[in-house]
């Protein structure tokens, strides 16, 4: 479970439910599955819920992990002077357990939807069904850009959630948090939709998250988000929690990601992103004046990289992308997320303003280019986490050296773990150079082992493996 800061508390709703009697249905999104009274002529969740809760599972993982010893244990001093034995001086590795949870999609080949980071680095995956049944999972594949991931279980007497479509979804609409809070077991939570289309929170690389009140928990990871009809339209993956606990503020990945990554896992067991080579940036008023055109919402394309799909279809800067095949586009995150669910070699529709006109223009999605917000590019792979963008007039070492600057870094990134830090200036990949984003990202391309950075820091250099 990600966990960040807030500000909101927790909120708490009632549902309006009619009568068992003469089933008729709350509204139009539940008539073809009523809910009703219970037999004290109280409103109750229960008939839904005996239908929903078996297709979400407890999951363990069980990993490994790799502790130092104590640097004051191989000290000859402390030694003689406590009278100790020789230490090992090889790292000691303890087992660990984690606990999320998980969604049963398909029946007949025993899918099953959870996060990412519920299953990341994880040596044996376990799966435990509302009946207590329990089985090895395999992981078929998974993607830390979307933080979702597909297992499989062998197993007979499944039960599924119907994907519903998230981009049908209204704030104000009851939905139902279904998951496994601190390992306690299947638990259900009650709430609205809050918001919906956030981004910009630098959870995952593509955001487009359902916001909900539902009361959401660590734990409840890759847990299922229900709509009042029994269908599945999120994954549990996020809270905003100073204290580590629900405040109210939880967050989903819409069914709709969810399934556009699904059909990759299962054809790949990876998610194989086209590109479509533009560096972008929000549509605000201020760059509308500039441009001499009515605000709106959309994404300007400030860089077209050459040789890119979007050199191809025609592309320039100073274009406002508005949509992209039909669908509109909110902003630079939203269009981001667009491009970065569509698979390699796709044909798409771009719908752009310039000069004034509406044009449409066809682009195919090809393998590198870039597509990243001004404020850096987080598509690169094995060093996501880091937000990435070219030297820059104005940056302290312009004009002394030539590298790529480390804009900013997740903290619970691998690349953090490894050491990277913001401000940091990339010089080097494996001791080639490197001068802009575009060679760093080829460079990345031919590398299939150990990725050491050279790396300018302040006044030092420093070579950096990451792990």
């Amino acid at each position: 479970m990600h966990i960040f800061a807030s500000l909101l508390g927790p909120m708490m709703v009632a549902f309006c439910i009619f009568t068992l009697g003469c089933a008729t249905p709350l509204a139009s999104q539940t008539a073809d599955r009523p809910l009703y009274l219970n037999e004290d002529g109280l409103p109750t969740l229960a008939p839904l819920l005996a239908e929903v809760t078996p297709a979400v599972v407890n999951i363990s993982v069980e990993s490994q992990q790799t502790t130092e010893l104590n640097p004051l244990l191989n000290d000859l001093f402390f030694k003689r002077f406590f009278d100790m034995q020789p230490m090992p001086q090889l790292p000691q590795q303890r087992q660990q357990m984690s606990a999320g949870s998980g969604v049963i999609f398909d029946t007949a080949k025993g899918y099953v939807l959870t996060n990412h980071h519920v299953v990341e680095n994880g040596d044996r995956i376990f799966v435990t069904l509302k009946d207590r049944r329990r089985f090895d999972a395999k992981l078929i594949g998974s993607d830390p850009g979307t933080d979702i991931a597909l297992l499989e279980i062998q197993a007979t007497d499944l039960t599924a959630l119907e994907l519903g479509d998230s981009d049908r979804l209204q704030v104000g609409d009851y939905v139902l948090a279904i998951g496994n809070p601190f390992g306690l077991g299947q638990t259900v939570t009650s709430g609205i939709v809050s918001a919906l289309g956030r981004s910009g929170l630098n959870i995952e690389g593509y955001e487009d998250f359902i916001q909900t009140d539902a009361s959401i928990n660590p734990g409840n990871s890759g847990g299922a988000l229900v709509t009042l009809d029994g269908r599945l339209v999120g994954i549990n993956t996020a809270i905003i929690a100073p204290s580590g606990g629900n405040v109210g503020i939880g967050f989903a990945v819409p069914a709709n990601m969810a399934k556009e990554v699904i059909d990759q896992l299962i054809e790949f067991g990876e998610v194989q992103r086209g590109q479509l080579g533009v560096t972008i940036q929000d549509f605000t008023p201020d760059l509308a004046e500039a441009l001499g055109m009515e605000a709106g919402v959309g994404a300007v394309i400030s860089q077209v990289m050459p040789d890119s799909a979007a050199e191809a279809a025609g592309l320039q800067p100073g274009d406002l992308i508005v949509s992209v095949d039909g669908r509109p586009v909110a902003g630079s995150a939203d269009l981001r997320s667009q491009i970065g669910l569509k698979r390699l070699g796709r044909d798409i529709e771009i719908g752009i303003i310039r000069d004034g006109q509406n044009l449409t223009l066809q682009a195919k999605l090809r393998q590198g280019g870039q597509l990243g917000m001004n404020a850096g590019d987080k598509g690169l792979g094995r060093l996501s986490g880091a937000e990435l963008r070219d030297l820059q007039p104005g940056d302290p070492l312009y004009g002394d050296i030539s590298g790529v600057v480390v804009a900013q870094v997740d903290t619970n990134s691998r690349v953090a773990r490894s050491g990277l830090e913001a401000g940091d200036i990339i010089l080097a990949v494996n001791r080639t150079t490197v001068t802009s984003v575009a060679e760093l990202r080829q460079q990345l391309a031919t590398i299939d082992g150990a990725l050491a950075l050279t790396i300018q820091r302040a006044s030092s250099r420093i070579f950096l493996l990451i792990r």
